[in-house]
């Protein structure tokens, strides 16, 4: 498949080939079904991205031809199927909750109204509250809590860039906004209202000097929205950022040390 996906890639005639449309198909059946992922752990912690994955996705859309979707007395008008048989998937599905096919839902997640696009991961026992946002081909882990608002940012061009990810156990808070490949680390809590983009500082205050991250929310970490002052022609002005303010104690039960982080920080969630 990946050879087929490549070369089409290159030679977008070869959209028009028999071959070439049923790997795409296979891709994104797979991705579906969580038998191929965009992203990936790998060693030391990293995360790999397959690129090959996302041509698929990318090319997905040309093949597909505009359709009418109704569903009861609503009607969509797209190219892409949405996703179905929760009961067998082992889905809790509240309406109007929506995922596209060629996203994987694990058994065990609870969707509210919210809504899954193509190519995205989430795992097993995550809430997807409500009005939340997993964007295209994102990584979300086991047992994280998206609440109320969240929007997790997808992407699929750049090829190279990587998916946002949220490793197992984090707490997103209410309004978060997570986009351009951040990952946050494995148990972290963000705050209601933390926006972390590439480019956003996270600053570690819990020491005597402040330690600054970039792209990445460390394991454990308590985080709040904060600003910065930054000097421009025009003058001094608060730039946001985020605020690392504590750790989720690792010694105690998650549920627990989530609720104790929340409570000793006092972090509005």
């Amino acid at each position: 498949m990946r050879q087929e996906i490549e070369a089409a890639w290159d030679n977008r005639e070869l959209l028009k080939e028999k071959a070439t449309i049923q790997a795409i198909e296979t891709v994104i059946e797979d991705l579906d079904k969580g038998l191929l992922r965009v992203a990936e752990p790998g060693e030391n912690g990293e995360w790999i991205v397959n690129e090959w994955v996302k041509k698929a996705v990318v090319m997905y859309f040309p093949i597909r031809q505009m359709e009418t979707i109704e569903v009861g007395p609503f009607e969509f008008h797209d190219k892409m199927a949405l996703k179905r048989n929760y009961k067998e998937l082992g889905v809790r599905v509240v309406p109007h909750a929506i995922a596209r096919y060629g996203a994987f839902v694990a058994p065990g997640v609870i969707m509210m109204p919210s809504y899954i696009n193509i190519g995205a991961y989430v795992d097993s026992g995550t809430m997807v509250d409500t009005w939340a946002t997993v964007g295209s081909c994102a990584q979300v882990g086991k047992n994280v809590h998206l609440s109320g608002g969240v929007g997790i940012g997808g992407v699929l061009e750049p090829l190279q860039a990587a998916p946002v990810i949220i490793e197992d156990d984090a707490f997103i808070g209410s309004r978060c906004i997570v986009v351009e490949g951040v990952r946050v680390g494995k148990q972290a809590v963000l705050g209601a209202n933390v926006v972390l983009t590439k480019s956003t500082k996270i600053i570690d205050v819990t020491g005597p000097e402040p330690i600054e991250h970039r792209g990445y929310v460390p394991e454990r970490s308590v985080v709040i929205p904060g600003t910065y002052t930054k000097e421009f022609p025009a003058g001094s002005y608060q730039v946001p950022c985020a605020l690392i303010i504590g750790q989720r104690k690792a010694s105690t039960d998650l549920k627990t040390s989530l609720n104790d982080a929340l409570r000793e920080h006092n972090v509005a969630v």
